[in-house]
């Protein structure tokens, strides 16, 4: 509205303009509609699905060319689904007159478990196709893995033919996204000429040294504007995946001129052969001639193209003649052509036959004119343009403002007597230039909620930048989520919150920049766990317990994290844990004390009596944390299949082994030393507390945060010499005349190991079933 407003008494010529613009394009693309030239025999369907079948492809008997090729084309019907285009065991997405055939090729994987033993998804890939070649200008072959080498077979000239690549890398450091040049990443150019293809991926040292973060190798033929390398593939790559692929065909095995004096020459009226280039195959090509479109394999598929449907193919004052492949222009009834341009009147002619300087001087006079009204023209089509093309940008930003959450942002905010105010509200054209464009090499990782950017703002401030998934309204709802339960906290070791963007298609938020990775990766990679100290790893435990005690104790309202793992502690240079990812989270009103929700977490660290009731209380995130502790103490995963069946669920096997005073065997090794083994044994016992069955059996967080201080700080003192709070140690501690089993009859626990069998029987059930 602000544009028309603005545009004054220039808003109807605009108009104006504009629509005798938009009339001249409709009426050129109705015109260019209208020509339909057939791609099939007659009789026959030139389509399968949505992929269009030209001849001399064909979907059934007598349709398609015989006994020069493979040009049948088995279009499969199911009940269910679309129609698919097969050629062999080839699914087809696009074929071209042009002689190109698009589609999915599968790639080759080749996975081992953490012991080095290959898994039985191992697969090799092959393409047999004697009539096909591989597409020299359009594919590469690629090899992806830090472990890796591959080979690709064919047949090049009627003899056996291999060429392969290899990749290596220590860890993710060296790797360049977009770079695929021997570093987590090969690529080679494939022969002209090679078909029946194979090729598969293989491992050096069975992935033993890299298995952390790339377990598998893999091997794919691609198409060259298709792919574009990402650290991400080491691990996100999958088996039974597809690669766009390209193949060239050509007709027979014969050249074009032994091909027309033999008879069995196919090219139609109109058209043209071409030899394929020596080396890339066997057999010819047909194009049609110039003015002319359509089919050339068809006999009278080449059909003259109307030049003059193109209204503005002549100058003006000039009609459009059409001829038999070509077309000319000439005057209008009334006027007369000199030097190109029509005149209403004959001018002067010098007896040489040249236009006089009078008549030289109108003809530039007109030319002149003709340009500046066009330019003219153009200006005032540019300026209605650009002036639609802004408005249309507001409205946009308008509508993903309300469809990222805008409105419901505002109204939770009120809800919770909260602002904004300190909370910048960036602008998409900040965080693009923040995040060179959201460039793969800015990306941090990826999670369930989406992905996180590296980016740099203007004052020159290092930020994270988290982008949720794009056409899910759950995703945005967890965003909204996220957004409020941070407005409410402000603490040293929580993930501070500096602002959002709610402009884009997908919405953003921004927080502060942890640069030393997660607890995760510290804890379980060999390389960073050994430098991991028993020291760091208390206080970690403890500043986390902090934080969790804030959210549960110290806000307005209480926060449940509801999905607490080591995957979600951030770490900065000096080993200060920050607690993050708040998408899960739940903001509980003063007067509950707990809420009814879809059981939302990781396996692993569910809370099970939550995972079996629904109901989240503080307590589910007291179980969380205990697994993050048992990890810190043991370096263990908190659930890993190539763990025995018994030792697979972490929570269950660290009970069990505290119960049978199996603990200094679980420690990780390191950790341990003859000053600390009491402290240990003390801190695993409040983990075993936290792991309780029971959430009434549980500490409150901010207990568990004031025990950790306590021990903490006797870090160098003799643990039998000091009686601090007595009473609130001895009720922490006694987790181990406490046990797991209860009685449902007399509410009354027992010392058995029941309990905790059913329970690690519900946990790998609830795995199994996808839970």
């Amino acid at each position: 509205m602000l544009f028309w407003e603005n545009s004054g008494a220039m808003g109807f010529h605009s108009m104006l303009v504009l629509v005798t613009c938009v009339g001249v394009m409709l009426t050129a693309i109705m015109a260019a509609a209208a020509i339909a030239y057939p791609l099939a025999l007659p009789n026959c369907s030139d389509s399968c699905g949505n992929v269009k079948i030209p001849y001399p492809f064909g979907t059934t008997e007598g349709c398609y060319l015989k006994e020069r090729g493979d040009f049948f084309i088995n279009c499969s019907k199911s009940h269910d689904q679309p129609d698919e285009p097969m050629s062999g065991n080839i699914p087809v997405t696009n074929i071209s007159i042009e002689g190109e055939m698009n589609f999915m090729m599968y790639s080759s994987i080749n996975c081992y478990n953490q012991s080095g033993t290959p898994l039985s998804n191992n697969t090799e890939s092959w393409l047999q196709v004697p009539d096909y070649t591989v597409s020299v200008t359009k594919n590469k072959f690629v090899a992806v893995g830090c472990d890796t080498y591959a080979f690709l077979n064919g047949t090049l000239k009627d003899a056996p033919f291999t060429i392969g690549c290899l990749s290596k890398c220590n860890d993710t450091r060296n790797i360049v996204n977009g770079d695929c040049s021997g570093i987590g990443c090969c690529q080679i150019d494939i022969p002209e000429g090679l078909t029946d293809i194979d090729f598969a991926a293989y491992s050096f040292h069975n992935h033993s040294d890299v298995w952390s973060f790339n377990p598998c190798s893999f091997a794919f033929i691609i198409q060259k504007d298709k792919f574009s390398f990402s650290s991400a593939y080491l691990t996100s790559l999958q088996n039974n995946e597809t690669f766009p692929m390209v193949l060239d065909w050509a007709i027979g095995n014969e050249t074009c001129k032994v091909a027309q004096n033999k008879g069995n020459y196919i090219c139609g009226g109109n058209s043209t052969c071409s030899d394929l280039k020596n080396g890339s195959g066997p057999g010819y090509r047909c194009k049609c001639k110039k003015g002319y479109d359509g089919n050339p394999y068809l006999k009278d598929g080449c059909q003259d193209i109307d030049e003059c449907n193109d209204k503005k193919i002549c100058p003006v004052k000039q009609i459009c003649v059409n001829e038999v492949g070509s077309y000319h222009c000439s005057c209008i009834e009334g006027y007369h052509k000199v030097e190109g341009v029509c005149f209403r009147n004959s001018p002067a002619i010098s007896p040489s036959g040249q236009p006089t300087s009078q008549s030289s001087l109108t003809i530039y006079l007109a030319v002149g004119i003709s340009i500046i009204s066009l330019l003219v023209l153009l200006l005032g089509c540019s300026w209605i343009y650009w002036g639609l093309k802004k408005r249309k940008i507001i409205k946009l930003k308008e509508k993903f403002f309300q469809q990222n959450g805008g409105l419901l942002l505002k109204q939770k905010l009120s809800n919770h007597q909260k602002s904004i105010e300190t909370t910048k509200i960036f602008t998409t054209e900040e965080l693009k230039k923040a995040t060179n464009n959201y460039d793969e090499s800015r990306v941090l990782g990826q999670g369930g909620y989406g992905t996180v950017y590296r980016g740099v703002l203007s004052d020159n401030t290092v930020v994270a930048i988290k982008k949720s998934k794009i056409g899910d309204q759950s995703q945005i709802e967890q965003f909204i989520n996220e957004m409020i339960v941070l407005t409410q906290i402000n603490h040293r070791n929580v993930v501070k919150l500096f602002g959002c963007c709610l402009e884009t298609e997908v919405p953003l938020l921004v927080y502060e920049f942890i640069t030393n990775g997660t607890l995760s990766n510290h804890v379980h990679d060999k390389s960073l766990s050994s430098s991991l100290s028993w020291e760091k790893r208390l206080k970690i435990a403890t500043e986390i317990a902090g934080a969790l005690a804030y959210l549960h104790s110290s806000t307005s309202m209480s926060i449940i994290h509801r999905d607490v793992k080591t995957a979600n502690i951030l770490l900065d240079d000096d080993y200060t844990a920050k607690v993050a990812d708040f998408g899960a989270s739940r903001l509980v009103p003063l007067d509950q004390t707990q809420l009814n929700t879809l059981v939302q977490g990781t396996l692993g660290y569910l809370d099970p009596e939550y995972m079996q009731t629904s109901q989240l209380t503080e307590k589910s995130d007291v179980y969380s944390f205990g697994v993050v502790m048992a990890e810190l103490l043991t370096g263990k995963k908190a659930l890993s299949f190539d763990r025995p069946e018994i030792d697979r669920n972490l929570a269950i096997s660290f009970v069990s082994a505290i119960k049978e005073d199996r603990l200094l065997q679980i420690l990780e090794d390191h950790i341990v030393s003859e000053g600390n083994i009491e402290q240990l044994k003390e801190i695993a016992n409040l983990a075993k507390r936290c792991l309780s069955l029971r959430g009434e059996d549980r500490p409150f967080m901010k207990e568990v945060a004031k025990e950790l201080e306590r021990l903490r700080s006797m870090e160098k003192t003799p643990l039998g010499n000091i009686d601090i709070d007595g009473k609130k140690t001895e009720y922490l501690l006694s987790a181990t005349s406490h046990s797991f089993n209860i009685d449902v009859g007399t509410g009354c626990s027992t010392s058995t190991t029941t309990e905790y069998d059913s329970i690690r029987e519900q946990v790998l059930k609830s795995v199994e079933d996808g839970r």
